[in-house]
């Protein structure tokens, strides 16, 4: 798969010259948003990955400064910033380098330096686009998202918290690709509610030839085998007290003793815990230890419920359709009141329930369309059948013209003009639309 152009985020009240901008970017094979206004890019820039942002100082609406400064305060992963100015606003201009902008240029300024800076910008560009690192369309997962990216470069240990069926592993993942894109290093996922104490302090740790009936041979545990790469310890909640002890003692250490042995293994990991549980609550209960929730707890990613970010729902469903149209051969879609029933269920299991429900249909049902009777069966109570069957007239013309302009954004790769051509109405129109519908492009297009 190529790789998707750089984009840039142009902030430029001036037609002339944003016109120009755009064009002789798109020439020079970027992709190009344009914002006449800050706060049109504010909402845009909460949800979206760009390489560079290049803004106009003085804005019809609020100025680049003031702009610059709320998005910093509000805690954004922001792209390089590199801004435009007369030369009466130079003083704003370096103040905010100050504030971490990467450059500015007076007007008049010649294009061919604003490129340059754009190059050598998106050069040191590391985000890295594809599939694995694309968690979701809401802005709470490309918050995450966002996240991941600032994450990578760390080695502080990460608590990953969420119900159960949120994606807790899939958000792990995705850090691990950031740190290991090669793919050279281990990623060892371990469920510590799964495993017994005894077997939980074998399978950690491993255990020398000898260590207990039944050990014949030495074997390296799972901190080990994740040396050099990522050891994922889901519900470490569910881990005994007598266990969590050992385990902060070697985080502590770094290093481990195997069961049956004397001589400590050094081990370099990046450690990721997750849990559904509440670990405030059960270190006040005395039931998981305060010292080892401090340990665990320097980097915190709490993952929403699937039923807090609608916007997902249908994008994962598709992506599932796909997935198990792969491995069938027959490719899947959705009644309308389908579409409709999946939106408007609770979805108490998450992503891990909608993947299950989805999965069941496809093999079951013999009719290409699924509808609300294959995803749901006995799943819905009958007021949630009437509703997901009628439902509301205009959350479900909603539903439907956000899942049409982005199947025809994806068709256009997210180009603009071109999608807009296609579906019949002017680029503003569907700039328009997008804002309106919550529309941005997934991760993969930025």
């Amino acid at each position: 798969m190529s790789t998707p152009p750089a984009r840039i985020c142009l902030i430029e009240d001036d037609e002339i010259m944003g016109e120009s901008l755009m064009e002789r970017f798109e020439m020079e094979g970027y992709a190009c948003d344009w914002f006449r206004t800050g706060q049109e890019a504010r909402l845009t820039l909460a949800n979206k990955h760009y390489q560079v942002a290049i803004s106009d100082i003085r804005l019809p609406d609020i100025s680049g400064q003031v702009l610059f400064e709320e998005l910093l305060a509000d805690g954004m992963a922001l792209p390089p910033f590199i801004f435009i100015t007369g030369f009466g606003a130079i003083d704003d201009a370096v103040r905010l380098l100050k504030l971490g902008a990467e450059d500015y240029l007076t007007k008049p300024f010649q294009v061919n330096t604003l490129l340059d800076k754009v190059r050598n910008l998106c050069q040191r560009d590391q985000t890295l686009p594809g599939e694995a690192f694309v968690l979701g369309i809401s802005s709470a997962m490309r918050e995450i998202e966002a996240m991941l990216a600032r994450v990578a470069a760390s080695s502080g240990t990460v608590l990953i918290t969420g119900e159960s069926g949120v994606g807790k592993e899939k958000v792990a993942r995705a850090l691990h690709d950031l740190r290991d894109p090669q793919g050279k290093r281990p990623f060892i996922a371990v469920n510590c509610g799964a495993l017994t104490e005894s077997l939980l302090e074998a399978e950690l740790f491993g255990h020398e030839k000898g260590a207990f009936t039944g050990a014949n041979r030495e074997k390296k545990g799972y901190f080990e085998q994740a040396h050099s790469g990522t050891l994922f310890l889901d519900e470490i909640g569910d881990m005994p007290l007598a266990m969590q002890v050992k385990l902060l003692r070697a985080i502590q250490e770094r290093a481990i003793v195997r069961v049956g042995g004397e001589k400590p293994i050094p081990v370099e990991i990046r450690l990721i815990c997750a849990t559904h549980q509440d670990l405030i609550k059960m270190v006040k209960l005395g039931e998981f230890r305060e010292d080892l929730y401090y340990r665990i707890h320097v980097i915190h990613i709490p993952v929403p419920p699937l039923r807090e970010r609608l916007e997902d729902i249908l994008w994962l469903a598709d992506r599932f359709l796909d997935e198990f149209a792969a491995e069938s051969g027959v490719q899947h879609s959705f009644h309308p009141a389908a579409t409709q029933a999946l939106v408007t269920f609770s979805w108490p299991g998450n992503v891990r329930e909608l993947r299950n429900c989805i999965e069941r249909a496809c093999i079951l049902s013999a009719n290409p369309v699924l509808t609300t009777k294959d995803l749901f069966d006995q799943t819905l109570s009958s007021n949630e059948q009437e509703e997901a069957t009628v439902g509301s007239l205009t959350h479900h013309l909603r539903t439907t013209e956000r899942h049409y302009i982005e199947q025809a954004l994806t068709a256009h790769q997210w180009r603009i003009k071109e999608t807009a051509t296609a579906i019949g109405i002017t680029r503003k129109n569907l700039w328009e639309k997008m804002r309106k519908l919550d529309i941005s492009a997934p991760e993969e297009n930025m």
